[in-house]
């Protein structure tokens, strides 16, 4: 388990660090960072707890920044707060901020007393709250059209479209887009005109990092296994033992082969998978014409189930002495990991959870369930002003 601790060594929008605490070998600061990690988990849910949906204009809660991302709009910015694990508070530099370049920043942001530690008057900079205690919708419509924006990089497809609303129709239908820049008609390069660019990001929750650890259990919300809801039904048969070298595109902590599989059946360009127990790791393969099974112990292949839903028992299993450190929403004590999961289930932000066990090493700490998140929205990787363009996102979400 890793708990964050938080802190602010600078001053104003500038601030950008974040400093996380993990788990060390140590048993003295495994404690101390453990006491630490409570203490900010109990206070940022006792002041969670009231829903404040209000931005606030003209005011930067400064300092405090956790992670700065990028929003082509402060509610978009408000949404990525919200589905961070940590954040709390964040403060926004919208499309007509003039004081620098820092346009569309979106700074993220949490504290120990769960509440901006200052909040200074700048001129443009908008600030708000997370809408983590108002039951917030964990897939949001994003229908606003941003003129004279792109969204650079996460790029898998391209193709020449009409128009922008004909560009959307396309992101919306393909189930890998998450959102598109288009290029209309009186684009600098004429060549590139009427060009509409899919982009890609996670829907589906990712793990930073997961280990072997004695005295915890791990596992899965279960509205992780929803992805492919309503597609028909497949088997999605694993092959065990079985290894399919080469042709990676990407490698992935994963809990499990049918984790690996649901990574794989998500991402645009992942054909077959190859998960390795030892290490916890997912290699998502791009087809290569031909696929080469290879016998090897501990290692277990697939494909991709993206046009059907296959079986998603993987989500219920609990995985004892499994650490999936980071992420942190909340935690509180509980008699057992299966009630952890039970908890895991009904907190609408909480898509995985760690769980300490009677057996854990330090008795002070025992029975405790930790409940976690990742971003799964759309999220592109960059925000920029360019002439001529027009960007926007998916509306699968808004029906």
């Amino acid at each position: 388990m890793t708990f964050y601790i938080l802190y602010s060594h600078d001053e104003g929008i500038n601030s950008r660090s974040r400093i996380q605490a993990s788990f060390l070998n140590s048993d003295l600061k495994m404690e101390t960072h453990l006491i630490l990690g409570i203490l900010l988990s109990v206070c940022s849910l006792s002041f969670s707890q009231e829903c404040r949906q209000r931005l606030v204009e003209d005011v930067d809660f400064a300092g405090s920044d956790i992670q700065l991302v990028f929003s082509p709009d402060v509610n978009h910015c408000q949404q990525l707060c919200t589905q961070h694990p940590a954040c709390l508070f964040f403060t926004y530099l919208p499309a007509d901020w003039t004081r620098d370049d820092r346009n569309f920043h979106c700074f993220l942001k949490s504290s120990p007393s769960g509440q901006p530690d200052v909040q200074t008057p700048v001129q443009g900079a908008i600030s708000g709250y997370s809408l983590k205690p108002c039951n917030p919708n964990s897939k949001p419509c994003l229908p606003q059209l941003y003129n004279g924006v792109d969204f650079p990089g996460a790029d898998y497809r391209a193709l020449f479209t009409e128009d922008v609303e004909e560009c959307r129709r396309a992101c919306t239908q393909d189930p890998a887009c998450q959102f598109f820049s288009f290029l209309n008609e009186v684009f600098t390069l004429d060549n590139f005109r009427y060009k509409c660019h899919l982009k890609f990001s996670w829907p589906v929750a990712t793990l930073p990092v997961v280990e072997r650890k004695a005295g915890l259990v791990s596992g899965f919300s279960n509205k992780v296994g929803t992805f492919q809801e309503g597609k028909p039904v497949c088997p999605g048969n694993l092959f065990p033992n079985t290894d399919i070298p080469g042709n990676d595109i990407l490698v992935l902590p994963a809990a499990s082969p049918g984790h690996c599989q649901n990574l794989c059946s998500a991402h645009s360009a992942c054909a077959t998978f190859t998960f390795v127990s030892d290490d916890f790791n997912c290699y998502l393969k791009a087809n290569d014409n031909a696929m080469i099974l290879t016998a090897k112990d501990g290692v277990t292949s697939g494909l991709s189930a993206r046009f059907c839903w296959p079986d998603n028992s993987w989500v219920n299993a609990a995985l004892e002495g499994v650490d999936f450190p980071g992420n942190d929403i909340r935690n509180e004590r509980i008699d057992d990991a299966a009630s952890c999961q039970r908890t895991c289930n009904k907190d609408a932000n909480c898509q995985f959870y760690t769980y300490t066990t009677a057996d854990f090493p330090d008795p002070n700490f025992r029975r405790r369930c930790v409940l976690k998140r990742s971003i799964t929205m759309p999220a592109p990787p960059g925000v920029i002003k360019v002439a001529n363009v027009i960007s926007g996102f998916q509306l699968r979400n808004c029906v």
